[in-house]
């Protein structure tokens, strides 16, 4: 083979001012490349090599161990890489296999390519030495790898082969999975890199250093490639899926609660070029029964959780919809469990609302503009209730029949990696006449704004900042529902910027944010950021709003070394503060951390992080009513990780804090993941928590004198919770492979020293049982509690509680033609919960409010719950 390097053309901007430069080389009319690994047709001769590496792990330009050799060759259809990667000891490179985009601490070889050449966004494509293709998206210039998108899946080829010398690798990749600009010369952006874990190093063709705070736009050239268009594919993948869900102690005097029940279902997926940059992803009845369940969690906080996103549709070219404002979109909204739920003695409820059908369209055209567009319709769902006197069942609508819509553009200016934005997301729903869910739920919501991020001296210095809008119409009943719920409680007493206005219609607020970073150079960092939320700012219909009437300032400053030492390799040391003011002038929180981060020469990682929380005013805790103070606190976050490189590793995460009123918390996290053979992978993460809330909501009741004529009623609640997830991975090959998940659950809530607010504004509580009160059991799981001082009686709900859950998956997955895969899943959800409150007679050996314990794991594993198997095929079709 050649052993020329690749050549260089002068531009600014590198530690060496050139930047390199590679060629491909068209493979002639009538020859082909079989993708073997073998790299043995006398083409890839003809090719030139890169060979020029450098080290940067474990130290920064150094000599690589071994050489690595690459070429690029092309056709009309497609990018072919071969590489020879020596080894001075072939048989101590690891060769793990794992699924598709699976991480298996193997020996990687990755070529990115910037097809745009817009030095900001680019695509990877890797194969480990156990033969394990990988892919994923760029979609910034940054070093940060966890902005990385796995949720690319092109349909490619790669193969890999061993021996004396090392290994070899061939891939081919179709043009028509990439995007790029119509041009008859194609000139690309690129890296290439090859990960060595077993002697910590990584290599690249063009080493960015770490200092710096970009990376795309510091890569080399690929150029050569002439004669070829962007693909106007159409590709489509029908699926036929069918399951059964089988019910484990079904109740007799429930007509909702079946022993079985089957379902059939057909759908596609199809994927179309529309023009040289764009492509449209259309869904007709998608299919997410292989989609892994959520994490168990006791939430005693008010606000609502926000999971990860898990759907392959949506989760596919989310960073195009998502923008520089998460909140304006959260793609769970679509497709949730409906809103309505009928009083009854049984109730019948969909687990997820219909899709109907979904259609999205990503990509970027030559004059630098991203697009995101999607749109998704979803079925009137509804609800059955079923009354034991009359033994009848009524039928109600539980969720309307919705449209959704989501607009993303980002414009990157010329000649630098500044952009701005604007970005819209709304829904739509119709209700059925005399529908229930119309006094719950708005008729319409939008909301969008602008944004931009200027950088400066190559992203070393960044100015950002949005402003935006939302707007909501609904029904009274449900506009009078949005202005007191979690997100805004207009009906605080004792603030005058906002209130309760019963006979709107509408709601409308404002968001704006700048901010000023400096994100590059040699040691110091740091940025200071200012955001606003107006009190009738709403996104929840689209997006994700834990709470409205914010003012915050968040800074934070930080010292780095990324020069090796006698101790560590490098580290980050830094300070950071929030402060978080209402409109009305309330400071609501402060927070002071430090942050002390180091990668010690081992490779091992470890942070520890010690925090302080002055007092201040809180406008949430009461939930709507008055303000409450909140005490000093303050506590540690510790983290350690071994070397992740190693088939076998473990880490740990430790916190612990109190407060001035005597709460308390400590939070421990173990894990460990283990290879035993290149095949099977191993992991297993324990999690144990113990607290005691000293200002734990409870309730509150319409009598009271300070105040103003209700009590609310907290508690101190001592928790206990403890999980662990297992996780094992079996691949057959790198396209079949069995893989297990489960999570047994436990956790439990005991009440003691229950009183009620002092006084508004006061941090104190008046604890039942003192100072002319008193507190009882009742029956029907309450306490009643009387007050000498107003000659009131009220009854406090006996929240002491014990849950269980486990959670698991199996699926085996088989990629049985190339983009046509197979599922067959068997889950399993087991629950059991117990209160003096709830109806559920709690199982054997479970009392309200009983500390969990390693044996309450096992007892998950007996509870009640249902089995769901389902089977699903696809087929990749491309048309053209």
């Amino acid at each position: 083979m050649l052993t020329a390097q690749g050549g260089r053309v002068a531009e600014s901007g590198l530690r060496d001012p050139a930047r390199k430069r590679a060629h491909a080389v068209r493979i002639p009319a009538g020859e082909t490349i079989t993708i073997d690994g073998r790299l043995n047709e006398g083409l890839w001769r003809q090719a030139p090599i890169l060979s020029d590496f450098e080290a940067r792990e474990p130290i920064e330009f150094g000599t690589p161990s071994d050489s690595t050799h690459v070429s690029f060759l092309f056709d009309e259809k497609a990018l072919y890489v071969g590489a020879h990667l020596w080894s001075h000891d072939p048989g101590s490179i690891p060769r793990g296999v794992t699924r598709h985009d699976g991480f298996a601490n193997s020996e990687e070889f990755t070529v990115s390519l910037d097809s745009y050449h817009d030095r900001r966004t680019a695509y990877s494509f890797s194969v480990t030495a156990g033969g394990v293709r990988n892919d994923y998206y760029r979609p910034r210039d940054t070093q940060d790898f966890e902005s990385w998108d796995y949720t690319f899946d092109p349909v490619w080829e790669a193969k890999v082969t061993f021996d004396s010398t090392g290994w070899w690798a061939e891939m081919r990749i179709p043009f028509s999975q990439l995007r790029f600009n119509t041009g008859s010369d194609q000139i690309w952006g690129l890296n290439v890199n090859r990960f060595r874990p077993q002697l910590n190093e990584s290599d690249y063709w063009v080493v960015v250093p770490r200092n710096e705070a970009t990376f795309i736009s510091h890569w080399g050239t690929l150029e050569g490639i002439q004669g070829i268009q962007p693909s106007h594919r159409i590709e489509l993948l029908p699926y036929v899926a069918s399951n059964g869900t089988f019910t484990g102690a079904p109740f007799a005097a429930n007509p909702f609660d079946h022993a079985s029940q089957i379902d059939n279902r057909l759908g596609i997926d199809l994927k179309m070029g529309l023009g040289p940059n764009l492509t449209l992803n259309a869904a007709i009845n998608p299919d997410f029964g292989q989609v892994e369940a959520d994490p168990a969690e006791v939430n005693l906080t008010g606000f609502e959780t926000f999971f990860e996103e898990r759907r392959p549709f949506f989760t596919e070219g989310a960073q195009l919809l998502r923008g520089n404002v998460p909140n304006y979109f959260y793609s769970r909204r679509i497709g949730a469990r409906p809103h309505g739920e009928p009083v009854a003695d049984f109730t019948e409820i969909p687990q997820h609302t219909q899709i109907i059908s979904a259609a999205k369209v990503t990509g970027r055209l030559a004059s630098g503009l991203s697009i995101g567009l999607l749109t998704a319709v979803t079925a009137r769902e509804f609800a059955n209730a079923y009354d034991s006197l009359s033994k009848t069942i009524a039928r109600s609508e539980a969720e309307p029949a919705s449209a959704y819509g989501v607009l993303r553009l980002e414009q990157q200016f010329a000649g630098s990696n500044s952009t701005a934005g604007f970005s819209m997301a709304g829904v739509h729903r119709s209700f059925a006449p005399g529908s229930p869910v119309a006094a719950q739920l708005s008729r319409a919501a939008l909301a969008g704004g602008l944004d931009w991020v200027l950088r400066f001296k190559q992203g070393e210095f960044e100015f950002g900042g949005n402003v935006g809008g939302s707007y909501v119409a609904g029904d009274t009943a449900a506009i009078h529902l949005l202005q007191e719920d979690q997100a805004h409680y207009f009906q605080r007493p004792d603030v005058h910027h906002v209130h309760v206005d019963p006979t709107r219609t509408e709601l409308f607020g404002y968001k704006a944010t700048v901010r000023l970073d400096k994100k590059g150079g040699q040691h110091w960092l740091g940025g200071v950021m200012f955001d606003a939320e107006s009190p009738g700012f709403e996104t929840n219909d689209m997006g994700r709003l834990q709470h409205s009437d914010d003012l915050d300032l968040i800074w934070n400053v930080a010292y780095r070394e990324n020069v090796p030492g006698p101790l560590f390799r490098r580290f980050t040391l830094g300070v950071n503060g929030r402060t978080n003011w209402s409109f009305g002038g309330i400071r609501n929180e402060s927070r002071f951390t430090l942050t002390n981060r180091a990668l010690l020469r081992n490779f091992a990682f470890v942070s520890l992080d010690p925090w302080f929380s002055p007092r201040s005013l809180s406008s949430t805790l009461t939930r709507g009513g008055p303000l409450m103070g909140t005490g000093q606190a303050g506590g540690i976050d510790a983290s350690f990780n071994s070397n992740f490189l190693r088939a076998n590793e473990w880490h740990t995460r430790l916190s612990g804090s109190v407060d001035e009123f005597g709460g308390w918390r400590v939070a421990a996290t173990v894990g460990a993941s283990f290879r035993p053979s290149a095949s099977l992978g191993v992991s297993i993460e324990p999690r144990y928590t113990r607290l005691l809330n000293s200002r734990q909501y409870l309730t509150v009741d319409a009598s009271g004198v300070a105040t103003f004529g209700r009590r609310y009623v907290f508690g101190f609640i001592h928790e206990s919770i403890l999980s662990t997830q297992f996780r094992v991975n079996y691949a057959f090959s790198p396209v079949l492979t069995l893989e297990a998940y489960a999570e047994p659950f436990a956790a439990s809530g005991r009440y003691d020293r229950i009183g009620e607010l002092e006084s508004a504004g006061s941090r104190n509580l008046r604890t039942y049982g003192t100072d002319g009160t008193s507190i009882t059991r009742a029956p029907g799981g309450y306490y009643l509690g009387s007050d000498a001082r107003s000659h009131d009686t009220f009854l406090v709900p006996d929240d002491d509680f014990n849950t269980l859950s486990f959670r698991s998956n199996l699926v085996l997955r088989w990629e049985w033609n190339r983009g046509s895969s197979l599922f067959l899943v068997w889950q399993q959800n087991r629950s059991g919960f117990c209160s003096y409150l709830d109806l559920t007679p709690c199982s054997p050996g479970m009392v309200p409010g009983t500390s969990v314990r390693t044996a309450s794991l096992s007892d998950a594993l007996r509870a009640p719950g249902n089995n769901f198997l389902a089977l699903k095929i696809s087929y990749w079709l491309p048309v053209n």
